[in-house]
């Protein structure tokens, strides 16, 4: 009876050793797999910020062969419990997408030096934890020179969610654009202390169409869509950011910026494969795909064509380094 017993024992065993080798390997079994998390805060459906990422992570995923997990509406006080968790569960690289995410990134990277984390549009880094900063100023520069070039009462606004450099540098590099084509163009800026309350961007925006703004944009990811709408139901025009958010109002907005995720992460995803991620903040703009702007879609016909060509141009010079977007990361109200 012991001798059946210890057979069984190791073949339970030789099973068990045969079925965790499966769980973590590529389909080929020679490679352990990638596992890769992402931290959103937000929704991941809010046509812009977040879903942005979450394109990206599902790009990795395709083109990579990655195991992939994802956190919706992680609230600053839950950053380093939900980095911790996911590191825990032994994923190898962790990003926190958005400049929040940088402290508490690097605080947990130390529990854990053989994890990778990353965190975008922030200025944080370690041994083991880096930051992808895009250059969304070059996009705001160029949705400025827009919609002061659309504008009709020398009134333009733009909501921002909070009051960080992320989010400044664009609410600036937007007015600085603005007045590069009119200099006495008025632009109303109002941060409303989040990235969700779309009541609250609903509500900034109003009070700018009150004023006589008559061309809006945001830099409030799903609050923004608040701004939007504004401008829609009052027959007005918008940009929108960080995604094409023409289908939210396909007759309001003229135009968006875009932020390539996939590159960003498909990046990051690289460098921990080949083992050459290391410690820093990268900056990455319009001359390494990952900021751009949308086509002008139903727009096309109704933006003269002395403005297209002039967003081309200001493109082009960004592109090639001879137009130098200026990064302002204090507010200048």
């Amino acid at each position: 009876m012991k001798k059946i017993i210890i057979v069984l024992l190791c073949m339970a065993l030789l099973f068990t050793g045969c079925a965790q080798s499966n769980d973590v390997s590529k389909d080929d079994g020679t490679e352990d797999t990638l596992k890769v998390a992402l931290l959103l805060s937000g929704p991941a459906n809010d046509q812009g910020w977040n879903a942005s990422a979450l394109e990206g992570l599902i790009a990795a995923e395709q083109e990579m062969g990655i195991e992939i997990a994802y956190m919706e509406n992680v609230e600053l006080v839950d950053t380093e419990s939900a980095y911790r968790d996911y590191a825990a569960q032994g994923f190898d690289l962790i990003i926190g997408h958005g400049f929040q995410f940088g402290e508490p990134a690097v605080r947990v990277a130390e529990s854990f030096p053989n994890t990778y984390f990353m965190a975008t549009e922030a200025n944080a880094q370690s041994e083991n934890t880096a930051s992808y900063v895009m250059k969304c100023e070059q996009g705001g520069y160029l949705m400025g020179v827009l919609s002061s070039s659309m504008s009709k009462t020398g009134k333009i606004g733009v909501v921002g969610g909070f009051e960080q450099p992320s989010i400044v540098k664009e609410v600036e590099a937007f007015k600085v654009g603005a007045k590069s084509v009119n200099p006495d163009i008025e632009v109303f800026e109002i941060y409303i202390s989040s990235f969700t309350d779309v009541t609250a961007g609903k509500a900034a925006a109003s009070s700018m169409i009150d004023q006589g703004a008559d061309v809006l944009y945001h830099v409030a990811n799903q609050a923004g869509t608040g701004v939007i709408k504004a401008a829609e139901e009052n027959g007005l025009l918008a940009c929108g950011n960080a995604y094409d958010q023409s289908s939210i109002a396909p007759e309001t907005i003229m135009a968006s910026t875009l932020y390539n995720m996939p590159e960003v992460i498909l990046q990051a995803v690289t460098q921990v494969k080949e083992g050459t991620f290391g410690g820093g903040v990268y900056h990455l703009g319009m001359a390494d795909n990952v900021v751009d702007i949308t086509e002008f879609n139903s727009f096309e016909d109704k933006i003269p064509t002395e403005v297209k060509e002039l967003i081309k141009s200001l493109k082009s010079q960004i592109t090639d380094g001879s137009l130098e977007v200026p990064l302002i990361e204090t507010p200048t109200k």
